[in-house]
C-alpha cells in the first residue's frame, strides 16, 4: 500500500498514476459537510460593492494533478465572481504547501483531510489522529489549523484515498462488494502490494487487525500502490488484488470493482480549502465561503476519477478541464 499521505504527496503524475498517497477502499461519502468551526454559507456571490475592492486571493496547490485540478476549480470559481487570483499551483509535497500557506506566500489551497490532520498531528500541531468519518476528521484538522490562523472550509463528498480493488470478473466469480468478503477468498487469489506492506499500520495492520488477512500467508507481488505497474498487473491478471487510489484513472479505464472498506480502516481523504484568517477578515468570508463550498459539494469520488481520467492519461490542460466541469455543473458560464 501507499505511503500515507502525509508522509508522502510530491509524486510526478504518470498515466494510470493517481494523485493519492494514503490509506484505503473507498467510495463517495455522503454529502458536503463543513466543519462547525467554519463561518455559515451564504448564497455565492462577489464581493459585496459597499465593500473595498477584494485584495487578491493567492493559490497553492501540492505538486500532484488532482490538488492542481482542485486549486484551479477554486481559482476558477473565485474569478468568476469578481475575485482577482494568483496562482502557485503544484508547489510541491505537503510540506513545501504546508510552510506556504504558514508563512503566507499562498492564501488559500485544498487540502485532503486526512492526510493534512495526520501531517499536523506529526508536527505535533495536535494529538488528533485521523479516523474514518469524514466530519470528525474535518473538524479536528479545522481546531489544530485555528491554533495557526487557518480555516477550513466545507469538504466534498468525494474522496481520494487508499482502495482495495479487483477485476470485474473477480468481483463477480467471489461475489465480492467489501474487503470483509475479500477477506473469505484471501488465500485463493494473487495480491500485488507495495513492499512496505508489512510495516504500515493502513496496509498489513488494517488487513489483519480488522479483516482477518494475514499477509504473511497470501501469494503477494511488491508492486508500489498507486502507480501504473501494478494496475497493469491487475489488468493483465498475474495478480487478482491491488491497492490502488480511490480515484486513479485505471480503476475507471479498465472498469475495476473498489471493494467497500466496510470496517472503515481508512483515513478520511474528503477535500477542502483551507484559507488563511488574515485574508478572510479582508472580504465578505461569508459569500466567499459559499462560492468554494458551491464547488466543493458537486465534487464526488466519480468525479475526480473521472477529471483524472483526461488529465492524466488524456492529457487535456488542468484549467480546460477545470473550466469544462464548472460550466457543466452550472456554476460558471462557459
Amino acid at each position: 500500500m501507499r505511503i500515507p499521505r502525509w508522509l508522502a504527496l510530491g509524486a510526478s503524475t504518470l498515466v494510470l498514476l493517481s494523485a493519492c498517497s494514503t490509506g484505503g477502499g473507498s467510495t463517495s461519502s455522503p454529502a458536503a459537510s463543513e466543519p462547525a468551526s467554519a463561518p455559515p454559507a451564504a448564497s455565492p456571490s462577489a464581493p459585496a460593492e459597499s465593500m473595498a475592492p477584494a485584495p487578491p486571493v493567492t493559490i497553492g496547490s501540492d505538486g500532484f494533478y488532482e490538488a492542481r485540478l482542485m486549486g484551479e476549480i477554486y481559482a476558477q470559481i473565485l474569478e468568476a465572481n469578481g475575485y482577482t487570483v494568483e496562482r502557485q499551483l503544484g508547489l510541491g509535497a505537503r510540506d513545501v504547501s504546508a510552510a506556504a500557506i504558514d508563512s503566507g506566500q499562498i492564501d488559500l489551497k485544498p487540502e485532503y483531510i486526512g492526510s493534512g490532520l495526520g501531517f499536523y498531528n506529526r508536527e505535533g500541531v495536535t494529538e488528533e489522529t485521523p479516523s474514518g468519518d469524514p466530519a470528525e476528521t474535518a473538524a479536528n484538522l479545522a481546531e489544530a489549523l485555528a491554533t495557526k490562523g487557518i480555516t477550513v472550509l466545507g469538504y466534498t463528498p468525494g474522496e481520494d484515498t487508499n482502495a482495495f480493488v479487483v477485476r470485474e470478473d473477480t468481483a463477480t466469480e467471489h461475489s465480492l462488494t467489501t474487503i470483509s468478503d475479500l477477506a473469505a477468498v484471501a488465500g485463493e487469489l494473487k495480491w500485488g502490494l507495495p513492499p512496505e506492506c508489512n510495516t504500515n499500520p493502513l496496509c498489513a495492520g488494517a488487513l489483519n487487525d480488522a479483516y482477518g488477512i494475514d499477509i504473511e500467508t497470501l501469494d503477494v507481488t511488491p508492486l508500489a500502490a498507486c502507480d501504473a505497474p501494478i494496475a497493469e498487473a491487475l489488468n493483465g491478471g498475474a495478480i487478482d488484488v491491488a491497492e490502488l487510489c480511490s480515484t486513479q484513472p485505471a480503476i475507471d479505464q479498465f472498469g475495476f470493482v473498489v471493494l467497500e472498506d466496510d470496517q472503515d480502516t481508512q483515513p478520511a481523504e474528503n477535500i477542502a480549502p483551507i484559507v488563511r484568517d488574515d485574508y478572510l477578515e479582508q472580504v465578505d468570508a461569508e459569500a466567499f465561503q459559499a462560492l468554494l463550498d458551491s464547488a466543493s459539494e458537486k465534487m464526488t469520488t466519480e468525479e475526480l476519477t473521472r477529471l483524472g481520467v483526461l488529465v492524466a492519461v488524456d492529457q487535456q490542460d488542468v484549467a480546460d478541464v477545470a473550466r469544462d466541469w464548472l460550466t457543466e455543473q452550472g456554476l460558471i458560464s462557459g
